[in-house]
């Protein structure tokens, strides 16, 4: 499940991929011009799977943070609940 952050994340970065990406269509689409359209569409693509996968240096606390609290909390089993 992505939180609130992640999703504010990818929208900042398809602020810029998809201007791109539309800008690639039309190239390819209307204007005939294969290789620079599908270029800015790779760029696109590109850029939200970096975005996706990359760990920059301010997310490292972040991600410390999680893994503190997923180590303190713990999900309950599901087999230990009250039957009524």
């Amino acid at each position: 499940m992505a939180g609130i952050i992640d999703t504010i994340k990818l929208a900042g970065t398809l602020v810029l991929a998809l201007p791109a990406a539309i800008a690639g269509l039309e190239l390819v689409l209307i204007r005939g011009q294969t290789t620079f359209g599908v270029a800015l569409i790779g760029l696109a693509v590109g850029l939200v799977a970096i975005q996706h996968w990359l760990t920059l240096p301010t997310d490292i606390p972040e991600l410390l943070a999680k893994r503190f609290v997923g180590a303190i909390t713990k999900d309950p089993d599901p087999d230990s609940e009250d039957e009524r």
